[in-house]
């Protein structure tokens, strides 16, 4: 039995800790924290099970070592904002706590995704025989698992990585983002990144495009080219084993990338600061604010998602396509947890990767991604807690 501190009260906190109280063989204590506790009550006051509550900043090094030294937790499952991974990470080695995170750190004033940050850790987590477990959401997470799976039990050796993410769903806005608008629009309105023979290749914005038939009645969407974290653990621990190119796809429809060019083209997705009013603010932020809150979409959110992984190898020295896949229905989610399906399916795979270090199914010394561990004891999990997913040999 293990007790374990979420920290950050989104639509991603909702779901993981949910399903941490749901994980009663495993969890015998949960607590939700975050810099507003009210927020964190109104969730917990759902939960059949005992969940108890607190008020932290993450970016206070010093108050998260005071609250994780008193509430002594097993496991620490980040799903505050990635700007704050390295603010937990000090404090959980401070306190003697394992660690768990759905995103990459980037600093506040760059939309810079990489996990040179993270990886610096390594030493620091080792000598203090800590776990530290990098992207425990779907993408990166799940699709690092997907991959490390299929590299385990149906190739020998893979040469292309395609990571096919599509959320086919109208939420009834004009114009709103499925996760936290700021992280979403820093990581959109970046330049895209791929890899082919051993080296990234860097795009522009959505230079990049293709149309992809999506399953279970979703249907041909068309999906362009983003840089995403996941490609820089995989192509480092996959490159040995052959690997020799790697994209991540994700759809938008036509009616979202016009509204973020208009917003582009007005400088409201600047993240630099600017003066109004003699007040200092950043326009991204403050657009955020006027944007709906992703943790309230569910009601309204009709669709479905498709996240998955298309790759081509070898086995046995014959040539084998496969496609591995998970859909989430954004109404199932809602009735279930009142989450709408982006939440769901990243707040799922975070207390699953929480799980997996709590009960030492992943255990190590030192900071890890995903697709370092066994994909087995995860994958059984998956369909458990509500993210069935799918395989398909292609002729």
């Amino acid at each position: 039995m293990a007790k374990v501190l979420v920290i950050g009260a989104g639509g991603v906190g909702s779901v993981a800790t949910w399903k941490c109280a749901q994980a009663e063989s495993v969890f015998d204590e949960v607590m939700l924290a975050s810099r507003n506790e009210e927020k964190c009550k109104q969730i917990v006051s759902k939960i059949k099970r005992p969940v108890r509550t607190a008020q932290v900043d993450a970016d206070n090094v010093p108050q998260l070592v005071e609250l994780l030294k008193s509430y002594k937790p097993d496991v620490v499952l980040n799903v505050a904002l990635p700007y704050q991974d390295l603010h937990i990470m000090d404090a959980c080695l401070e306190a003697g706590c394992h660690y768990v995170d759905t995103a990459n750190y980037e600093p506040l004033d760059e939309a810079h995704f990489e996990y040179s940050w993270q990886w610096a850790y390594q030493d620091r987590f080792k000598e203090k025989g800590l776990t530290a477990l990098l992207g425990s959401g779907f993408d990166p997470g799940v699709t690092n698992v997907f991959t490390a799976w299929a590299m385990k039990n149906h190739f020998d050796t893979i040469d292309e990585l395609d990571i096919i993410d599509a959320n086919a769903a109208d939420n009834g806005h004009p114009f709103a983002t499925n996760f936290n608008p700021e992280i979403n629009i820093r990581e959109v309105t970046s330049k895209g990144k791929y890899y082919k023979d051993g080296q990234f290749i860097e795009t522009q914005p959505m230079e990049f495009s293709r149309v992809f038939d999506f399953p279970a009645g979703i249907g041909p969407k068309k999906m362009y080219l983003l840089w995403h974290e996941e490609l820089e653990s995989l192509t480092k621990f996959l490159a040995p084993k052959g690997l020799k190119e790697a994209r991540f796809w994700m759809t938008f429809s036509d009616n979202y990338l016009k509204h973020l060019d208009v917003l582009q083209n007005v400088g409201m997705t600047r993240i630099d600061p600017v003066m109004y009013n003699g007040v200092e603010i950043i326009p991204l932020q403050f657009l955020k604010k006027l944007l709906p809150d992703p943790a309230t979409l569910g009601p309204k959110t009709v669709g479905k998602t498709c996240i998955g992984c298309y790759i081509k190898g070898k086995k046995d020295g014959k040539d084998r396509k496969y496609y591995i896949y998970n859909v989430c229905d954004h109404q199932e989610c809602y009735k279930e947890l009142g989450s709408q399906a982006i939440s769901y399916t990243t707040g799922v795979p975070a207390m699953i990767g929480a799980m997996m270090v709590a009960t030492g199914k992943w255990s190590g010394a030192g900071v890890f991604n995903m697709e370092q561990f066994d994909p087995a004891p995860f994958m059984e999990q998956l369909p458990i807690y509500g993210l069935p997913w799918v395989e398909e040999f292609i002729d």
